[in-house]
């Protein structure tokens, strides 16, 4: 086996966190993985890995390898795909991540656009409101409301975007529209589970004075695409990115309401729930990358904003 090869598997059991999935990963036995990586150890003569029977971790050099190793990799990876480039062909595969409901409504219509004009492109697109480790999961780009608590991502904006309390006309006319925030201690209230953690604390703020008001949800789901179908049914009130609602408010099947204090969840503000791309560190993104990160940006500012059909 030659180099490239020996740092891609450095890199898989790095990533997998154990012999056996990094194997899976390379259609290589559990046997064949152990002399590989023992043969690429007495090569260098050095330990590249912390062995326990629990689990499998880079040592000092080890790490320092693995960061060397995967720089070389997409650089040979954005070599590939130069070539094809130079035939006016983009191709090789393409992992994305994205909220559920924001993936259905947005990415699935433009990931299918993209595919049409670009068919050696290999698309996976993973969709739910866990944030996905983008190393682990190999994810190429995910996209995702709010802030970056992790500063070793690249992060590239799509569109300003916020938090709103909205619900239906059936339901204002059957339970009434409540006035002041308090009125919602009255009112059904529907929230999203987030790693297990119900997110039932909403902030306003008015006069200049911020206050957390918690509500007790009647209906939780951890599914923003299901929250949004619950909402749309008159099944209560909940808290959505504007995004996901912005067509059902245009086009008349849901209301805002609160619009000038209702801030958003609690510890997060208008301020910072950007859409955004985020990247795994690179210094060169695979071409078929940055290609659908431009093709998005334009899709979404050219056709979602001018009402045409997508899917939901």
């Amino acid at each position: 086996m030659g180099k490239l090869e020996d740092m891609a598997l450095v890199v898989e059991v790095a990533e997998t966190g154990g012999l056996s999935a990094a194997g899976r990963r390379l259609s290589l036995s559990p046997a064949s993985m152990t002399a590989r990586l023992k043969a690429i150890e007495e090569r260098y003569q050095t330990r590249l890995f912390h062995r326990s029977t629990r689990a499998i971790t880079l040592t000092k050099a080890g790490e320092d390898f693995y960061h060397a190793a995967l720089r070389v990799l997409n650089e040979a990876r954005h070599a590939e795909s130069l070539l094809t480039q130079k035939e006016g062909v983009l191709s090789g595969n393409l992992r994305i991540s994205a909220p559920s409901d924001f993936g259905r409504q947005y990415v699935s219509p433009a990931v299918l656009d993209f595919s049409r004009r670009h068919p050696e492109v290999n698309t996976f697109v993973c969709l739910g409101e866990r944030v996905e480790d983008l190393i682990s999961n190999r994810l190429d780009m995910c996209i995702r409301f709010g802030n970056l608590p992790d500063s070793s991502l690249i992060v590239r904006n799509i569109a300003p975007n916020h938090r709103v309390l909205v619900a239906s006309d059936t339901y204002l006319q059957s339970s009434g529209t409540p006035s002041v925030p308090d009125d919602l201690h009255e009112h059904r209230c529907l929230a999203l589970e987030l790693h297990g953690v119900v997110i039932n604390e909403w902030r306003f703020e008015e006069n200049g004075i911020r206050r957390n008001l918690r509500v007790h949800p009647a209906m939780v789901c951890d599914d923003g695409a299901l929250l949004r179908q619950w909402v749309l049914s008159g099944a209560g009130i909940a808290c959505k990115s504007w995004w996901d609602v912005k067509r059902d408010v245009e086009q008349g099947r849901l209301k805002v309401l609160f619009a000038e204090s209702f801030v958003g969840f609690s510890r997060f503000d208008r301020s910072h729930v950007g859409l955004q791309f985020v990247y795994p560190q690179r210094e060169l993104q695979p071409l078929q990358v940055s290609a659908f990160s431009d093709f998005f940006i334009d899709w979404i500012r050219n056709v979602a904003s001018q009402g045409q059909a997508l899917i939901s």
